[in-house]
């Protein structure tokens, strides 16, 4: 065997991946196309929000000394309806001004009265209580001109996109969408859509790999399936290393004879370990083809999504300096029986279930690495301490799919 690490534990493996740095640069995008980007810089405010007292409510806006003896009568002097709406009110003593949520407040007022709880007749409205100063929003209340209100590194959601727009950005700089290279080897493989012969399956694992790294924001390239043969892996390693930022393969990375990624790697690559202390998921191997980062994933479909959420994710957001997207994780009282590991971290696909506002988690499927569907069809994977023993009613942690 070569030298280099062999059957690591999780933790080891994302550090010796942490050693391997990818080249990230940085473009600048529009607000149409940032959405699930990672902001690559400190983003300040450009102006006040909100940039004027403003109201929270259709209603009046008057001074709250006037209504303190509610019910009370006071003066329509007018209307402001719009945010960008130029007046010149002033609200005086028992004077009222008809308003619209978010138009400036007028000069003179200080308390707002919702719609709802006033009468009009004629010029004249009447309010059944005081007015209530907590319905204007003050100018700033929720970001100052230059406060930094987004970091780099953010993962831009939809929220967080209409922010940079509130903020008024037009555009903003983001990390580079790296390129991710994705291959699946096996003869046995074929495409979906194909007619299977004896002893053949359709190739599942590249759709599921790059749906993922869509997830984290970058751009997956799906090339053909490899054979078993060494040569024609040579080449399509050679290719992916010339044009793509990473590399995933998926398949052959076992002990066995034909798995020819972990001998093509041991005889003609730099391999940074091999086997992780994972369950399902243990065979992977991380190194360098070419200069350019390897991931090795086994060919199960279970296997190889675990193995890319546990390793692959966090290394690539610790490379882009992203805080995000990542797993949504909690606690939940297992339901079934489950089996760990003695030496390994143990992820079983389990389905979530809300009783009476507690989580419970329920092993249904059996749990073959093998078995796609058993994660398509689970909410989420309890995950298991090495050489620990669990039983019904125990509380475990639970990873969200």
């Amino acid at each position: 065997m070569s030298d280099f690490p062999y059957f690591v534990t999780i933790g080891e493996a994302l550090e010796i991946c942490k050693k391997t740095a990818l080249q990230t640069t940085v473009e600048r995008v529009d607000l149409d196309n940032c959405h699930n980007r990672i902001l690559a810089v400190d983003l300040p405010s450009l102006v006040d929000d909100p940039p004027f007292d403003n109201s929270a409510m259709d209603g009046f806006a008057m001074r709250y000394e006037d209504t303190v003896d509610a019910p009370s009568e006071l003066e329509i002097i007018g209307t402001i309806q719009a945010a960008g709406q130029e007046d010149n009110l002033v609200v005086g003593k028992g004077q009222a001004v008809r308003i619209m949520t978010g138009a400036p407040l007028p000069k003179g007022a200080d308390s707002i009265l919702q719609i709802e709880l006033t009468s009009v007749s004629g010029g004249v409205v009447t309010l059944s209580q005081p007015s209530m100063k907590h319905f204007i929003r003050k100018k700033g209340e929720n970001l100052t001109k230059g406060q930094v209100a987004l970091s780099a590194g953010t993962y831009l959601t939809p929220s967080r996109v209409g922010l940079c727009a509130t903020m008024g950005h037009s555009s903003i700089p983001v990390v580079k969408k790296l390129k991710v290279a994705i291959i699946s080897t096996g003869d046995e493989l074929k495409q979906p859509g194909t007619e299977l012969n004896r002893g053949e399956i359709y190739e599942s694992n590249s759709f599921g790999l790059s749906g993922l790294v869509k997830w984290l924001g970058h751009e997956p390239v799906r090339l053909h399936s490899v054979g078993d043969t060494i040569d024609d892996l040579r080449v399509v390693l050679n290719e992916a290393s010339s044009k793509y930022d990473l590399i995933l393969t998926s398949g052959g990375v076992s002990m066995g004879d034909w798995d020819l990624v972990r001998k093509i790697m041991e005889e003609e690559g730099d391999v940074h370990f091999w086997r992780v202390k994972l369950r399902p998921g243990s065979p992977p191997l991380f190194g360098l083809w070419n200069n350019t980062p390897i991931f090795g994933l086994p060919g199960n479909p279970v296997s190889s999504h675990v193995v890319f959420r546990m390793l692959v994710a966090p290394w690539i957001r610790h490379n882009t300096q992203s805080n995000g997207p990542i797993e949504d994780r909690a606690y939940a009282t297992l339901a079934t029986k489950v089996k760990s590991t003695g030496d390994c971290l143990t992820l079983r696909r389990v389905t979530i279930v809300n009783e009476n506002g507690k989580l419970s988690a329920h092993q249904k499927i059996h749990q073959g690495s093998g078995n796609l569907a058993s994660m398509a069809m689970s909410e989420g994977m309890v995950v298991l301490q090495p050489g620990q023993e669990y039983s019904i009613g125990d509380t475990v942690e639970v990873m969200f799919l």
